[in-house]
């Protein structure tokens, strides 16, 4: 079980000047636990302390990072069940996905170790005229200072450790709000990081209240500001950043292509459509949430996936035989419930799914909904899957452009040509070809394009974002 309550963290060490938030079990509804709450006072603090600490953080030798990140690892394996159950409590997955996620958080955390002592620069020839006889010239990469990151609820562990990992291997004090629908994951990883020997501030962990939060944005002490969420918030968050670098990862409303000779058997195309368009529920930014189908293949493939999206068992995320947990309260269930609805008054046809109880959607696949309806241009962020014919592939790639996102695209084709022409075509961050667009490992670059965000996570790609290039020319005598 949680503990009865847990502190925040500033400046590496924890404080409980109250338990002003209350964390909710996502299937009982039921308070589980109750964690600190930063207020202005604090947020000041925290990044106070880490403009002190960014001398001493650039200064830690790479085999001191990695040290601190490899301790991480060795801990998250001891502490991985109460990780695993601390993730089905708070945000509702199935305890098999919430063990993935702990799985994916050691990863990240082995990668950013890795990469720690790897950074270095290059030797670049500069005499390319005569102007410039004699010259060399020699960069490295330095931390970019301060920074500060906002997660969201849906990957409370991964999605932290995406920031959090390779700001350590790049030598970056750091100040994270955590989702408050899901704190307590950020503040178990916290309490590993305040046992290693990080210098006084490298770190703070904070949940924060709306009102507060605004120096995290705008403060100018600040270099980097990474944040996960919606849309609509992060672009206005950039709008309000300042001079600082501002990386976002958005939503997105994936497209996955079913060629008509998709290199492939269809049992195999529909277990993976089926796992990644409910896998947590769909709560997944790269989530299946379109699949164009070619027609020869449509009806044979509709029928696989209905099965089993029928065959899915919902329920409370902490029974072992649960394959379908709760979305992560009941509002934004009925918010899905509703876009359902919407679309089947226009004609679209329900193939199973669109029941909810309470903050459980059923596993749903509808076909025929309209272009403009909500479900077919928004996220939908839930266990919802749109079918959808057609007969050239030209058009196939048109409906995956249509909308405004662009995260990552699946396509699966036995055509080498078609591949590349998705890949040079597709307005996407990533294509994946013989998979479906939620395939993503933790040390690929991930990232989109469009309204779904700027800049690139992935250990070694995130750590070039928190770092700038220094140039230093050499003039030979």
């Amino acid at each position: 079980m949680l503990a009865e309550r847990y502190p925040y963290y500033l400046a590496n060490r924890p404080r409980q000047p109250n338990a002003a938030l209350a964390v909710t079990h996502k299937y009982s509804g039921e308070v589980v636990t109750h964690v600190a709450v930063a207020d202005a006072a604090a947020v000041e603090e925290a990044i106070a302390a880490a403009v002190r600490a960014a001398e001493p953080m650039r200064k830690l030798a790479p085999y001191a990072r990695q040290a601190v990140l490899e301790h991480c690892v060795r801990r998250f394996r001891e502490r991985a069940e109460e990780l695993a159950l601390a993730l089905c409590i708070e945000a509702g997955k199935p305890l098999r996905d919430a063990r993935g996620e702990v799985d994916r958080l050691i990863d990240t955390f082995k990668a950013a170790a890795e990469e720690a002592v790897r950074g270095g620069g290059e030797v670049l020839n500069l005499e390319v005229s005569k102007r410039a006889a004699g010259y060399r010239g020699f960069t490295q990469r330095v931390p970019v200072g301060p920074c500060s990151f906002i997660t969201p609820f849906n990957f409370p562990l991964n999605l932290v450790a995406h920031k959090v990992a390779p700001a350590i291997a790049a030598g970056c004090p750091f100040i994270l709000k955590p989702s408050d629908r899901t704190p307590v994951s950020a503040l178990i990883m916290a309490e590993v990081l305040a046992e290693t020997e990080l210098p006084e501030g490298a770190f703070s962990v904070l949940p924060v209240r709306l009102d507060d939060i605004g120096p995290l944005i705008e403060d100018d002490r600040l270099k980097l500001l990474s944040f996960t969420g919606s849309e609509k918030v992060g672009w206005e968050l950039k709008a309000r950043a300042g001079r600082k670098k501002v990386v976002l990862e958005l939503g997105g409303n994936a497209a996955c292509v079913v060629d008509e000779a998709p290199g492939a058997p269809l049992d195999f195309i529909a277990d993976r459509v089926a796992q990644g368009a409910f896998f947590q529920a769909g709560q997944s930014c790269i989530s299946v949430q379109r699949v164009l189908v070619h027609a020869s293949l449509y009806d044979a493939l509709r029928e696989k996936l209905v099965e089993r999206a029928k065959a899915l068992r919902p329920g409370n995320p902490s029974d072992e035989a649960t394959t379908l947990g709760p979305m992560i309260d009941e509002p934004a269930a009925r918010r899905l419930e509703g876009w359902i609805q919407q679309a089947v008054q226009r004609g679209a046809r329900v193939l199973t799914g669109g029941g909810r109880r309470g903050s459980v959607l059923d596993a749903t696949v509808l076909e025929a909904v309209p272009a403009d309806a909500a479900l077919s241009t928004e996220e939908a962020f839930g266990p919802v899957v749109l079918l959808q014919s057609f007969d050239r592939f030209d058009e196939a790639l048109a409906q995956v452009n249509s909308g405004r996102f662009g995260l990552q695209a699946g396509l699966f084709t036995q055509d080498l040509s078609r591949a590349m022409k998705a890949w040079d075509e597709l307005e996407v961050g990533g294509v994946v070809v013989g998979d479906v667009p939620s395939f993503r490992v933790d040390t690929m670059p991930y990232g989109g394009v469009k309204g779904s965000g700027i800049g690139r996570e992935g250990v070694k790609y995130a750590i070039e974002d928190m770092t700038e290039l220094r140039l230093l020319v050499l003039r030979q005598a």
